[in-house]
């Protein structure tokens, strides 16, 4: 092994020194790149600390003696790691006799129901509150849920939408991409007989991870049945591909033919990217009965992957036949070694302009989906169901204004990133 092209290979896996400030100071250069940069950390910000930002909870209190955190309980309630006390489940946050409390900056959660002002109460008129501490400063809706509570906690609901429905279809498209474009048509060769094991396998694979459970993907938690679904597929197939690595060995099963990856590939995404996408949201939503977040997430990032596939396919394209692609193949690395540790890392930089533009168009389905009212579950708040109640009432136009400028401008924030990454 030559030593000088084997360090060569390794050191184009390695980082570039300072690659992330290099990129940072690039963005910076741009002032919409770098105000939107601001801005997303500022929407992260919010998304994060949106219970100790909006809640009906106290952040500390002292009631009877005992000293209480009553928003730190409420993750562990949550996680199942604790239970509330019968007196807090009855009683209303709000009716306790507090010998001392912190309450958050907005003492409301988003399905927090203030009964003195219902029927759409605006920030400029009168409201019945005990102090301005409880004023609704961007108003009510029509059951007297506090807009701004609903603004920021529809926060958190965009910003985990459009991150993680994008990273589970940058993962799909990575992998997809990545073999289509370092094989191509030509360059895998398998035995016969995994191909003819592969098929039953795929198609048995599909019958009992989805086909024979339907029923219990449409009635159960639609989430964690599709990924039983998959690793119940992923099981078969793998199960056939194995048997199929045995019985190559026998001498006349060992003979190989091209397997055309890329072809099938661009067929699947050409598949996808033919019908469109909100048709089969609804489709999908339509058989779907819990509408969780989790749920979103999931089909979206499923329908999604298609751009990212067909970048990365173009970027290996390329990379493939550079010099030190080729030599780590002539030094006999494994092709999975080759694309995963020094090809994929050089591939990169269009996932990221594409994952960037995908996080935009995730939040605006979601909002679609949400003000259809065929989202997220009811008692969610989001942007888009927030533009939906203001269907009962076109006077109340803080029901439009506030949650319409929240929605573009994360759009255009994602949007503009993803173009100062292209420049």
């Amino acid at each position: 092994m030559n030593p000088t092209i084997d360090s060569r290979v390794e050191k184009s896996n390695a980082p570039l020194s300072g690659g992330w400030r290099e990129l940072w100071s690039k963005l910076r250069r741009r002032r919409a790149t770098r105000w939107s940069v601001y801005t997303l950390f500022f929407l992260l910000f919010i998304a994060v600390a949106a219970d100790f930002l909006a809640n009906e909870k106290p952040l500390y209190c002292q009631i009877s003696g005992e000293t209480h955190f009553p928003v730190f309980k409420g993750y562990a309630v949550a996680m199942g790691l604790a239970k509330w006390d019968a007196k807090y489940i009855r009683t209303e946050w709000s009716a306790h006799d507090y010998e001392a409390v912190w309450m958050p900056p907005i003492p409301y959660s988003p399905t927090s129901i203030d009964r003195k002002n219902t029927r759409f109460k605006s920030p400029f008129s009168k409201q019945d509150i005990s102090s301005w501490r409880y004023r609704h400063w961007l108003g009510t809706d029509k059951l007297g849920r506090d807009v701004m509570a609903g603004m920021i906690h529809g926060t958190r609901i965009a910003m985990l939408v459009g991150i993680l429905s994008m990273l589970v279809a940058g993962f799909i498209g990575l992998f997809m991409g990545s073999l289509a474009g370092y094989f191509g048509n030509e360059r895998l060769k398998v035995s016969i007989v995994k191909i003819l094991l592969l098929i039953p396998g795929i198609l048995l694979g599909i019958f009992y991870g989805f086909s024979a459970r339907r029923f219990i993907l449409a009635e159960g938690v639609f989430g964690w049945e599709v990924g039983k679904g998959i690793m119940i597929f992923l099981t078969i197939v793998l199960g056939f591909y194995l048997l199929g690595t045995l019985l190559e060995k026998i001498p006349f099963l060992n003979k190989k033919i091209t397997f055309p990856v890329d072809g099938i590939v661009m067929r699947i995404i050409e598949v996808f990217n033919s019908i469109p996408g909100l048709f089969i949201l609804l489709a999908i939503l339509s058989i779907v009965e819990s509408k969780s977040v989790l749920n979103i997430i999931l089909i979206i990032g499923f329908l999604g992957w298609t751009m990212t596939a067909r970048f990365v396919r173009a970027a290996f394209l390329r990379i493939r036949n550079l010099p030190y692609v080729q030599a780590a193949q002539s030094l006999g690395f494994s092709s999975w070694r080759v694309i995963w540790q020094h090809a994929l890392p050089n591939a990169m930089t269009p996932v990221y302009i594409t994952i960037a533009f995908g996080m935009a168009s995730a939040i605006l389905a979601e909002a679609t989906l949400s003000f259809l009212g065929i989202g997220v579950a009811f008692d969610a708040f989001t942007w888009g169901k927030m533009l939906s109640i203001a269907r009962s009432n076109f006077s109340a136009w803080w029901m439009v204004v506030f949650p319409g400028i929240g929605i573009f401008v994360t759009i255009t924030v994602f949007n503009l990133i993803g173009d100062g990454l292209r420049r």
